[in-house]
Order: structure tokens, then C-alpha cells, then sequence
């Protein structure tokens, strides 16, 4: 049964009032946002689901989509450090499936600033999401983006191929194919390969004056750039086989967290970019223990949250209700280098998560 209105409002403000109780500072965010940078911040799907309009004085605007970003923006203006946030309003995606998934619903959430102690801010978000949540019964993931991105920074491979992998870690299947690519496991697309051909064959300029009239946007520097680029990366060796079977192998982890862990330290040696993040992921787990989550038993996927926000750089949790048809009714992680774009130069570790008052409505309406 789908929740009222009202019962929705009233579990948001039950859970924005614990929000306030754990000590953060309700704050607001403008509904339409300008539409400039703001959409470049987010990941492909909330970038596709946007609702953008244009103002004759303002310029392209956008219906708020989230409240992380604005909420980065005003801290990095004028916030304290360290400082706890929270937010309770709607949010607005478009829908590209007939599901039933709202286009307008409330979200409330909990941010947290801190540079003293990332991990222990990353076990205080994440055990008090799981305190909130717990009479749901509901399923916990998580997972550590950091892990994988260090992985990929460690490659002995070219940079613009470490670019390319890292520019689409949030896009599973794409990166996927990129690195079957680079690894030697999948031949060059028809297309480049044919193009590469032609480029042996002669100069980028003198195929494109061949070619007759210039059209499009990208000037004749541009084309032959780009043509240089691909040159130089047919060139490039495959990643060596053992460094793409550790990346393969990291990519399919799933373990529980300590077994996690253990396996990381396994493979840390043969991969020792990973170190630091590897440590930070212990030190994360020791924090959790302490505040009461059994991390022996704790679900954990190397690849979990590659799918939601792209400004997500490390821990990264969700929770889950027992029908899979249902978003995720909460979730959440750390993006530090967000605070690093937002702020001109100056970044503090930030961590949150946000939870969907509805479907905690509508869970509790169906245990009742």
C-alpha cells in the first residue's frame, strides 16, 4: 500500500529530528539550482533524469536533485570545521520506466565534515543510518570505490588509459569493455580499428583535406589530436596479465568484510598501490566495531556503488528491503574530492547519505 502524504512527512520528520539529536545543523538548499556546473557534479543517470529549464535572466536552471552538492557549496563558502548537517525536502528525477518510481519525493540527510578521523566519520554515518533503519530489518551493502580507483592508479600502463578507466568507474559495463581492451582479452572496435588503418596510411591533415568540405564543431587541431591520441595508444602494450587478473579478481570480490580485508592483504603485495587504501579500509572496520556493527559478518563489494553518483570516491554504503523492485532506502559515502571542486582549492574529507522517507512509510505500513 502506498503511504499518504502526511505519513510520509511525518516519518521525515521524525528522522530529521534523530538527525538534529546527533548533532547536525539544519540547513536548506534553493529548489531551482543553477544548471551550469551543478550537472557536470553528478553522474550520468541523475544527469540524463534532470529536470532543466532555462530563465531569461538566470540562464539554464535545474530542479534540485539532490541536496549533497548544494549543501558542499554553502560549506565550502562559510562552514566551520568540523561541522554535521542535515536536510529534509523534495527532490526531483524524471523517470525513463512506467515501475511506479516517484519523479518528485522527499529525502532527508546527514552530512558530515570532518579532517580529523575520515574513518571514524565514515562508522559515525554509517551506524547511525543503521540504528535509524534497524527495526526495517533491512539488508546492509558496502562497498570502497577508493580501493578500486587506487588499483587502477597503480596500473603499469599509459596515463591516458588510467584516465579513461577512472573517468568510467561509475559506468560498470564501459569499463569493463575498456579494460577486456587494454588487458589484450577483446579486440579494438571495427570502427577504430578501421580508422587506425587510414591514419597509417597518411597524415590526419591530408585526410581530412581529402575527405572536401570541413563540417562540425571541432577545428582541424582538434581532429588531429585526437587522431595522435588513438596512434599513440594502439602503441601501448596490454596491461601485464598478472596486474589485469588482480583487477579482474578485485572487481568480483564480495566477502564479508574481515574476509575482505583478508583477501586485500593478500593481494596487496602484488598490487601495492592499494596499500594506503587498504589500511584505510582496516582502520574503517575497527571504527565500525566499535560502535557496535559486526564486520565479521558485514556484507562488503569491491564494485558496490559504481552504479549511483560519480562524486562518490571511497566508502560507500546502501540499504536494502527485501524486494529487489525497491531503490535503495538509504544510502550514502565519502566524496572527498567534491569538497576539493566546490572549493576552489581548499577541501576537507566529507562523508553522508540520505535516507527515502516513503519507503520507510511504506515498509512499516506493510509489517503493521
Amino acid at each position: 500500500m502506498t503511504p499518504s502524504k502526511s505519513a510520509i512527512r511525518a516519518e521525515a520528520e521524525t528522522l530529521f529530528a534523530a538527525f538534529r539529536a546527533a548533532g547536525a545543523a539544519p540547513v536548506e538548499a534553493d529548489i531551482l539550482l543553477p544548471a551550469e556546473t551543478l550537472l557536470d557534479l553528478y553522474g550520468e543517470d541523475i544527469r540524463a533524469r534532470a529536470y532543466v529549464t532555462n530563465d531569461p535572466l538566470r540562464g539554464e536552471m535545474v530542479l534540485r536533485p539532490d541536496f549533497t552538492v548544494p549543501v558542499v557549496q554553502s560549506h565550502m563558502a562559510h562552514g566551520a570545521d568540523p561541522a554535521r548537517y542535515c536536510y529534509l525536502g523534495e527532490v526531483f528525477r524524471k523517470q525513463d520506466t512506467r515501475d511506479g518510481r516517484a519523479n518528485e519525493y522527499l529525502q532527508v540527510g546527514f552530512e558530515l565534515f570532518d579532517r580529523t578521523a575520515p574513518e571514524a566519520a565514515d562508522a559515525e554515518v554509517f551506524t547511525l543510518f543503521a540504528g535509524l533503519l534497524a527495526p526495517l530489518g533491512l539488508r546492509a551493502a558496502t562497498g570502497d570505490i577508493g580501493i578500486l580507483m587506487a588499483a587502477v592508479r597503480g596500473l603499469s600502463t599509459s596515463e591516458r588509459r588510467k584516465a579513461a578507466l577512472l573517468r568510467h568507474v561509475w559506468r560498470p559495463k564501459r569499463f569493463r569493455q575498456l579494460l577486456d581492451r587494454f588487458a589484450g582479452r577483446a579486440a579494438v572496435p571495427a570502427a577504430r580499428a578501421r580508422l587506425l588503418e587510414r591514419l597509417a596510411s597518411d597524415t590526419p591533415e591530408a585526410l581530412i583535406e581529402a575527405a572536401g568540405s570541413f563540417v562540425g564543431l571541432r577545428s582541424v587541431a582538434d581532429i588531429s589530436a585526437r587522431a595522435a591520441a588513438l596512434i599513440e595508444d594502439a602503441g601501448t602494450p596490454n596491461i601485464a596479465a598478472p596486474e589485469a587478473a588482480l583487477l579482474y579478481d578485485l572487481l568480483s570480490l564480495q566477502a564479508p568484510a574481515r574476509a575482505a580485508l583478508a583477501h586485500l592483504r593478500g593481494i596487496a603485495p602484488m598490487l601495492p598501490a592499494i596499500l594506503p587504501a587498504v589500511d584505510q579500509f582496516e582502520a574503517r572496520l575497527d571504527a565500525l566495531d566499535r560502535g557496535g556493527v559486526d564486520t565479521a559478518t558485514l556484507p562488503f563489494e569491491a564494485s558496490h556503488g559504481r552504479t549511483s553518483l560519480e562524486y562518490y570516491d571511497g566508502f560507500v554504503f546502501s540499504f536494502h528491503a527485501a524486494d529487489p523492485a525497491l531503490p535503495p532506502v538509504a544510502s550514502g559515502g565519502r566524496y572527498d574530492a567534491l569538497t576539493g571542486v566546490l572549493g576552489q582549492g581548499r577541501s576537507i574529507p566529507a562523508v553522508g547519505g540520505v535516507i527515502r522517507p516513503g519507503l520507510v512509510a511504506r515498509l512499516k505500513g506493510a509489517r503493521a
